[in-house]
């Protein structure tokens, strides 16, 4: 799974969080069109965008978002 493109992942996410928190939304948006973790959005680098949105993710629970939350890290390490 860790070899996923991030924009399966933001797909993935959107379908499970049907009201993201208002914090997280930019950066979920932003990850829709991201592949890996070396692009950048804007200024702003992918591994920087994950983890924006992991720290505002808190609200996200359940077997999915653990899950995708893991992987997401690993993806950062």
């Amino acid at each position: 799974m860790a070899d996923r493109s991030i924009r399966p992942i933001a797909r993935e996410i959107a379908a499970d969080w049907k009201k993201p928190y208002f914090a997280a939304g930019p950066y979920l948006r932003a990850m829709h069109s991201l592949d890996s973790v070396n692009d950048a959005y804007g200024y702003d680098s992918a591994r920087s965008v994950i983890l924006y949105f992991l720290s505002n993710a808190a609200a996200w629970r359940g077997d999915a978002a653990r899950r995708v939350k893991a992987e997401l890290r690993s993806m950062c390490e």
